[in-house]
C-alpha cells in the first residue's frame, strides 16, 4: 500500500485520528466516489470532523462520502436487522462528505459489495445474492452485465395526497432559472425531490453549487434531482430514457446518485401515466445507470438499480502527519 500524507490533522482532529493509521480504498459508481474502510468491529472513527477532513478534495483523500464495512453484529442498527434477516452479515455505515449520517446510497451499495468481494470478506456466486445491511433496510445485490444490480426496495411518495391529486407537492427555487418549478418528493429510504425541466439547455444552465430551496422542505431535508425526459420518452426498445443532475444533501452536486436516479425514474414514470415502461436508462454526468420497476414480495412495487462499481486506489491515511 502507498502512504498518503493528507493535511488532515486540523485542530478539530479527534484523539482517534491522532493515533491511528487507517487503511482505505477509493472507489466510485458512475463518478459518485467514496472512501471505504474494512472495519469489522466498528472501531474506526466516524465523528463529523474526521469524515469531513477525509472527504475534503484539497486537504484529504476527497470523496462524496465515507463508507465503513462493519459487521452488522457490531452496530445497534445492524443487530436490529439481523433479527429479521440473518443473512445481512455486513452493514454499510455511510456518511455524507460533510460528516452527516445518511440512510442509503444506491451507487455506494454497488461499490460496497465490490469492495467486500475483492477483500474476500463476502462471496457472490453467479445466480446468487448478497444481503447488505443499511439504515434504509437490507438491500440485496446480484451481478449484472455491467457490474451489479441492487434491489433498492419499494419507493413511495413523501406526500401521497398531493402527489396523487396534482402530480406535485412542492416548489423549488433553482439557481440559473428565473421561475420556481413544481416538484414531486419521493422516498427511496432517503428523501428526494424531483423537478422536470423542458429541455437540455435549462439543465445545463442550472447552478447546483448551492442547494436549491424546496418549499415545503421534507422533515429530513432532501436531495434534489433535475431531469429532462428524452424525446421521444420511450425508445423503440421499449426503454424509457432521461437525463439528470443532482444536488445531494451534505455533499453538493455529484456526478451521480443511485437513489436519485431511482426517484427520478419513478417520478417521470408517474407523470407519464398508464403504459409507461418498467425499464429506464438514466444518464448522469458520470455515466448511465439502469432502473427497473417490478412487483416486490410484499405486494409493493420495488426498484432495481444496476450499474458499474470501480475501485481505483488503496492507501494508508496518516491522520497525525
Amino acid at each position: 500500500m502507498t502512504d498518503f500524507r493528507g493535511d488532515t490533522a486540523a485542530p478539530t482532529a479527534s484523539p482517534t485520528q491522532q493515533s491511528s493509521r487507517l487503511p482505505f480504498t477509493k472507489g466510485h459508481g458512475t463518478g459518485n466516489d467514496f472512501v471505504l474502510t474494512l472495519d469489522p468491529e466498528g472501531e474506526a472513527p466516524t465523528d463529523a470532523a474526521f469524515v469531513a477532513a477525509l472527504c475534503d478534495r484539497h486537504r484529504g483523500i476527497g470523496a462524496d462520502g465515507y463508507i465503513r464495512a462493519v459487521r452488522s453484529s457490531a452496530l445497534p442498527e445492524g443487530r436490529a436487522l439481523l433479527q429479521t434477516d440473518p443473512a445481512a452479515e455486513w452493514f454499510m455505515d455511510y456518511r455524507n462528505g460533510d460528516g452527516s449520517v445518511s440512510e442509503m446510497c444506491g451507487n455506494g451499495v454497488r461499490v460496497f459489495a465490490h469492495f467486500l468481494l475483492t477483500r474476500s470478506a463476502a462471496e457472490l456466486p453467479e445466480g446468487g445474492e448478497l444481503a447488505i445491511g443499511t439504515r434504509g433496510g437490507v438491500k440485496r445485490v446480484t451481478r449484472s452485465g455491467d457490474g451489479y444490480a441492487v434491489d433498492m426496495g419499494p419507493w413511495e411518495f413523501i406526500v401521497p395526497d398531493a402527489a396523487v391529486a396534482r402530480g406535485m407537492d412542492s416548489l423549488v427555487a433553482i439557481g440559473g432559472l428565473d421561475v420556481d418549478r413544481p416538484a414531486l418528493s419521493i422516498s427511496m429510504g432517503n428523501p428526494h425531490t424531483v423537478v422536470a425541466l423542458a429541455e437540455q439547455t435549462e439543465l445545463d444552465r442550472t447552478e447546483l453549487h448551492r442547494a436549491p430551496a424546496v418549499r415545503p422542505l421534507p422533515p429530513e431535508g432532501t436531495n434534489v434531482e433535475l431531469v429532462v425526459p428524452a424525446d421521444p420518452l420511450v425508445g423503440e426498445d421499449g426503454v424509457g430514457r432521461l437525463t439528470m443532475r443532482v444536488h445531494e444533501r451534505g455533499v453538493g452536486e455529484t456526478q451521480s446518485c443511485g437513489t436519485g436516479a431511482c426517484a427520478a425514474a419513478a417520478a417521470t414514470r408517474f407523470w407519464a401515466g398508464e403504459g409507461a415502461p418498467a425499464q429506464w436508462l438514466v444518464t448522469v454526468p458520470g455515466g448511465v445507470v439502469g432502473v427497473t420497476f417490478f412487483d416486490g414480495p410484499e405486494g409493493r412495487e420495488h426498484v432495481q438499480l444496476s450499474g458499474p462499481a470501480v475501485l481505483v486506489a488503496e492507501g494508508i491515511l496518516l491522520p497525525g502527519a
